[in-house]
């Protein structure tokens, strides 16, 4: 089933045109070439993403061969969802659409941001930092650094293949804490899982798409089941999936970008507005100065898309830390 799943969504994107014309303002969809620029924004303002080629045989040729998609390796997580017990900050938020459908809910708002306008404020307030610590930077000669050895996906089993044991003398390892006694003494050790977080470009929907590749504290690659254990449950199963990633021989956990452009259209709506109100405030101060900022200043660039995907993207996995080095 898995497989004619597959085959299907490879000849939907295989049959969809490639998008021409800027569309981000209108529709919340990008551009093959936008894509790129949201992605060199996103590795300039945070190194620890980065671009990769994928497999020759799995390239699209409406994007750069060295820039097929983008990965960021490691970001940990420390608890499962369900342990985040909701307090009166922890409400959901809705993210209407105008189709009628049914909203996008982003849970333990008060966790990842409130709502709307606290991302915008959060994603404002990183630009101006930014620009402060990059004018203090000192590039340094670039010297010979020690190389990582970094495992070939090809050698990691698909999240299908790893297999559950249920055996009842195994040890439980799926709890957060365990307690160690070694030379008499307790000790609390927190279990931390980590991620490889990649994104790619859907050519049928026209918007970056989210995929999730998780081990345990001892590196072994997570089941599909673990992984649902640091998804939202409003999403988990329903929104995310287990599928082929469309440039590596493997199966990965994937949010569905079906209603990313709605949302990110939304939002984008939401910033401008909010960016219109304080330039308004700015005009006011300038007066007739040369020096006034201009109303397109104050609008969204299509190269900050990645950057408010991914915090929106927050709210389907909360407890996975790849925010934290947005602003790094």
């Amino acid at each position: 089933m898995a497989s004619i799943q597959s085959l299907f969504f490879g000849i939907r994107e295989y049959l969809s045109p490639v998008l021409k014309n800027s569309k981000f303002k209108e529709t919340g969809c990008i551009t093959p070439e936008e894509f790129e620029a949201a992605g060199d924004f996103l590795v300039y303002k945070c190194p620890t993403w980065k671009w990769e080629s994928g497999e020759v045989s799995k390239r699209r040729d409406y994007l750069p061969a060295e820039k097929q998609f983008l990965i960021t390796r490691n970001v940990p997580c420390f608890r499962r969802v369900k342990q985040m017990e909701y307090t009166e900050e922890d409400s959901e938020t809705q993210v209407e659409t105008e189709d009628g459908e049914e909203a996008w809910v982003a849970t333990h708002s008060g966790r990842v941001a409130a709502n709307i306008e606290e991302i915008v404020q959060q994603i404002e307030g990183e630009d101006d930092e930014i620009t402060k610590r990059m004018s203090s930077i000192l590039i340094e000669p670039e010297t010979e650094k020690e190389e990582v050895d970094i495992p070939d996906y090809d050698d990691i089993p698909d999240i299908e293949d790893v297999v559950e044991d249920d055996d009842p003398a195994a040890l439980n390892t799926t709890s957060n804490v365990v307690a160690t006694h070694d030379d008499g003494l307790s000790d609390k050790i927190l279990q931390v899982r980590t991620y490889d977080v990649f994104i790619t470009y859907d050519k049928y929907y026209q918007t970056p798409r989210m995929w999730l590749f998780g081990y345990d504290e001892h590196r072994s690659p997570l089941t599909s089941t673990q992984i649902f254990e640091d998804i939202s449950q409003d999403y988990a199963k329903k929104t995310v999936t287990i599928e082929a990633h469309p440039h590596l021989n493997m199966s990965l956990a994937s949010i569905h970008p079906c209603r990313h452009a709605q949302v990110m259209k939304k939002i984008i709506e939401k910033m401008n507005e909010e960016a219109l109100k304080k330039f308004e405030l700015l005009k006011q101060q300038y007066g007739n100065s040369p020096n006034a900022p201009q109303a397109e200043q104050a609008q969204v660039r299509v190269d900050q898309y990645l950057i408010i995907f991914l915090k929106f993207m927050s709210s389907v996995v909360p407890t996975i830390d790849y925010d934290h080095t947005i602003s790094a």
